[in-house]
């Protein structure tokens, strides 16, 4: 027994000198402010935009290739843009013409035209008064027998036509002291503007012959060349962006709890572990799924996690589509 009791001793006291070599108590959290440290590994996620014009037509020029690096607003390219300039310009006359019809309705006749109009007015009177004193003077002769039956008759017609010629004249004139109708100029207003409409349309069209830049970014392909036709379906350019710069990690379940949207990370690559990037956690996915191949802690592999989002604050040009990274959490250090 006495020698049971030293043996069981040294055997204790080599457990414990091998437990503390390979780092159990720090890895347990054994020794105080010495626990494991909180990483999650994900992958760079870097969005692309497929490029291409509004428009039909055919590709005049193109501005920048593979590999090149373009800003906003920047051209891309352009199209042929014959067509849509004469489209702004046949616009352009069919607004002016309609323009110019509603000013006339807006401004009415003018006074020559009404000056006109009485002037023709006067002389229908002038002219009834003169049917009026022939028919008088047939209605008189007829009973004596000096003009015939048919005289009369058309003396009497004469003074009815007069009449009539007179009444018209009058109404010409009224209609054009009212000016133009309400109606009228409520209908040429409203071809007008669907002019104007059309002449915007015929403007945009023009404009989208031109592809620009949506954002900063890197050129990763390009797939049309000049003198090929395109349509709104076809890519020309496709533009890898700058910014925004996430990574898509994963959290176990276990771990949820510790995290919060709007924590602050730190991101480091393989290329550069000493220079790690500030982020922040911008989402994470109310929807568990089962862990994807690309993460690489082995004991997650068949569990349920959760999507992480991670936005770079000011990511680098070493940070490439797909990269694998370390998220470390300086909030949960110790803990």
């Amino acid at each position: 027994m006495k020698r049971i009791l030293p043996l069981a001793i040294v055997i204790l006291i080599a457990a414990g000198a091998a437990a503390w070599w390979y780092g159990l108590p720090q890895q347990f959290g054994w020794l105080p402010g010495r626990a494991k440290e909180f990483a999650l590994y994900g992958n760079v996620d870097i969005r692309q935009v497929s490029l291409g014009f509004r428009v039909d037509g055919r590709l005049a020029a193109l501005a920048v290739d593979e590999g090149d690096m373009v800003r906003t607003g920047d051209v891309l390219g352009r199209l042929d843009a014959a067509p849509f300039e004469a489209a702004v310009a046949s616009a352009e006359a069919n607004v002016a013409a309609l323009q110019a019809t509603l000013d006339k309705l807006r401004a009415g006749p003018r006074q020559t035209e009404i000056a006109q109009a009485r002037a023709a007015y006067d002389e229908s009177l002038a002219s009834l008064n003169n049917a009026n004193l022939s028919y008088e003077r047939a209605r008189q002769l007829r009973p004596q027998g000096t003009i015939s039956e048919a005289n009369l008759d058309l003396a009497t017609a004469n003074r009815a036509m007069a009449a009539a010629r007179a009444e018209s004249a009058n109404e010409a004139l009224k209609l054009l002291q009212e000016g133009s109708r309400v109606e009228d100029i409520a209908n040429a207003e409203a071809q007008l503007q669907a002019a104007q409409s059309a002449l915007a349309t015929a403007r945009i069209s023009l404009a989208d012959t031109e592809l620009r830049a949506p954002n900063d970014g890197v050129i990763l392909s390009r797939v049309r060349e000049p003198g090929a036709i395109v349509s709104p379906a076809d890519t020309v350019y496709v533009l890898s962006l700058t910014e925004p710069v996430w990574v898509r990690s994963y959290v176990a379940e276990g771990d949820l709890g510790r995290l919060h949207p709007g924590m602050k990370v730190q991101v480091s690559s393989d290329t550069r572990p000493d220079k790690p990037y500030d982020g922040t956690i911008g989402f994470i996915s109310p929807v568990a799924e089962f862990t994807p191949k690309s993460v690489e802690t082995p004991e997650l592999r068949t569990d349920l996690v959760y999507r992480l989002r991670i936005v770079i604050d000011k990511p680098g040009p070493d940070l490439r589509q797909g990269m694998p990274v370390t998220v470390r959490f300086p909030a949960l250090a110790g803990r």
